[in-house]
């Protein structure tokens, strides 16, 4: 089965990155990295807000129906999303301006692995945190471009992929804290594909959704890391999925306009925008974080 996605919000970001759906807001978060914007709509694409921070920002956790905690470059920051209130909640890496926040996912067990990376984009100055009830641990360091984070719906498996790998691995996880308990092992090797893992969600059945970077698509694997279809996407960043939606069906899609040149731009002018396409199997709906 191959469908192809179609324009939600005409936004041209240069790093459209961490979309997440507000089940309780019926509302889609995502955002432009290096600007620090973090923008929110509604499900007819009708834009609700934004919310500009003073330093870049990549991913969001759900905490009540007014409250998301922000992974920024040096810090998590609690933030209303009715009045743009921000409260500083933890550190970051904030002893290290070199870094940056990137991908980061709420497990089933309300732990939120969190995702960092050399703004550079180079060198494996990056690593993923585990944070849950107060407590930050880390779970893998020397990491470059950290992406892919998901889980299985019941908790036993997590997927990350470190981007320039060209790798999707997988580890299991303990069930009651999320965190790593076995060895990783690859799930997908996509040397000579045409894009390299960028973000990726698990849907209901324990499929997982990848963004390729580079590739124009979104590819769903089989538990068993076999393609079962492909979603193509008109721009070639694509850089993360979530599912939203009333019934969880919709597909959302971000992606990057960074370093594409005007000639690839003229082909693909809403790159950077957020795309959608209707889905026959149910995502997960977010699981709120255990601040």
């Amino acid at each position: 089965m191959s469908d192809t996605a179609e324009l939600f919000f005409d936004c041209r970001l240069d790093l459209g990155e961490g979309p997440l759906w507000h089940g309780t807001r019926q509302e889609l978060f995502w955002f432009d990295i290096k600007s620090g914007r973090l923008f929110h709509a509604d499900q007819t694409g009708a834009l609700r807000g934004e919310i500009q921070f003073d330093e870049p920002v990549a991913a969001a956790a759900v905490i009540d129906d007014d409250t998301l905690l922000i992974a920024s470059a040096s810090a998590l920051i609690l933030t209303e999303i009715s009045t743009g209130t921000m409260r500083h909640h933890m550190p970051l890496e904030a002893d290290n301006p070199h870094t940056r926040a990137n991908d980061s996912r709420v497990s089933p067990q309300g732990a939120w692995w969190i995702g960092t990376m050399g703004k550079s984009e180079q060198n494996e100055t990056g690593a993923v945190y585990h944070y849950r009830d107060g407590l930050l641990s880390l779970i893998r360091d020397k990491v470059t471009i950290p992406n892919a984070t998901c889980f299985s719906p019941d908790g036993s498996i997590a997927y990350f992929a470190d981007t320039l790998t060209r790798k999707i691995e997988r580890v299991a996880l303990d069930r009651d804290t999320g965190k790593p308990i076995g060895p990783w092992e690859v799930f997908v090797d996509l040397a000579g594909e045409p894009g390299m893992p960028d973000g990726a969600v698990c849907d209901a059945e324990g499929f997982v959704w990848s963004a390729e970077y580079g590739g124009g698509r979104v590819v769903r694997y089989a538990p068993d890391g076999t393609v079962d279809r492909v979603v193509s996407v008109p721009a070639p960043n694509v850089t993360c999925p979530c599912f939203g939606g009333d019934d969880l069906k919709t597909l959302y899609i971000t992606t990057a306009r960074q370093g594409m040149s005007e000639e690839k731009l003229a082909r693909h002018p809403h790159a950077g925008s957020v795309f959608q396409v209707k889905i026959d199997v149910p995502g997960q709906a977010e699981t709120p974080l255990r601040l």
